[in-house]
């Protein structure tokens, strides 16, 4: 959705926009085109592999760009340690890239076989190995039903846990196919693969996602000038609630102007041209 994006964060030269999520610069390519002259792109990202992959694709306009490795739960850390007294539009995109999902090595996805890793930040301590070898039959079910609304969370759980007593679950393969053999078979075999949901709702714990999401939206409004837009890409329902609740809780407050009562979601031609996008919701509020 980045002609809607760009379109709703409403940017003219010499903005100052933050990238909050700026992943391989996708998005970040188009903002900086339309804030020079004088405009300062800020990228924060807390994927060391993918800020690479941004500082090479922005190498052009690089003195008018800084690139951050932190989460974006720090938002506000980033602008005071910059010496910002507020910007003109942040923008949050919480989908996962394909660039991270596409290499096997970093565990996000069951379409290949790779380590059980799932950690948006490679320096993190906790993986999705640990949660998935050390936590409890009923804690892994409470994080597949809380984060991936998984049906059958208790079944899987229960059959994690009996699996791992044979041997510890260390690839993406081995999670996937255990995932699987705990479905009935009737559910098996829909329009998602049945180990979606418990892929997602594990990458969701190892990363904090939902707990960073809500941090980071409440500082944000704080951080925008007036008139700045806070827009928000979201991939599923419960981080779109979360957007939901917060912009409206903000807008009873007299803090927030919200821009799309509804969100707004990827036209017919762009879904067929990347199906990745098909659940991407994008909502925009404005600073009063």
């Amino acid at each position: 959705m980045c002609k809607e994006v760009i379109e709703y964060l409403n940017l003219r030269p010499g903005c100052v926009v933050i990238d909050a999520t700026i992943g391989t610069a996708g998005h970040a390519l188009e903002i900086i085109k339309r804030i020079l002259p004088g405009g300062l792109l800020i990228g924060v990202d807390k994927d060391k592999e993918t800020l690479a992959v941004a500082r090479e694709r922005l190498k052009e306009f690089q003195d008018r760009v800084i690139l951050i490795h932190d989460d974006f739960r720090n938002i506000d850390a980033v602008t005071r340690n910059l010496k910002l007294s507020g910007v003109d539009a942040i923008l949050f995109d919480l989908g996962i890239s394909k660039f991270q999902l596409d290499n096997p090595e970093r565990g996000f996805s069951f379409s290949s076989d790779g380590p059980l890793d799932m950690r948006m930040d490679r320096e993190s301590f906790i993986s999705a190995y640990d949660l998935v070898n050390n936590l409890s039959s009923d804690e892994i079910s409470n994080i597949l039903w809380s984060f991936g609304q998984e049906h059958w969370h208790n079944r899987i759980a229960r059959h994690l846990v009996e699996e791992r007593r044979k041997f510890p679950i260390t690839t993406t393969r081995q999670l996937s196919n255990i995932v699987v053999s705990a479905i009935p078979y009737k559910a098996r075999h829909k329009k998602i693969h049945a180990a979606t949901k418990t892929f997602q709702a594990i990458r969701i714990a190892v990363n904090r996602e939902l707990e960073a999401e809500e941090e980071a939206l409440k500082k944000s409004v704080g951080l925008l000038k007036k008139g700045g837009r806070i827009c928000v890409l979201s991939f599923h329902s419960l981080e779109d609630r979360l957007v939901k609740l917060n912009f409206r809780y903000f807008a009873n407050r007299a803090e927030l102007k919200i821009i799309t009562p509804k969100p707004l979601v990827p036209s017919t031609e762009e879904k067929k041209a990347n199906p990745m996008s098909r659940s991407a919701k994008l909502r925009v509020a404005e600073r009063l």
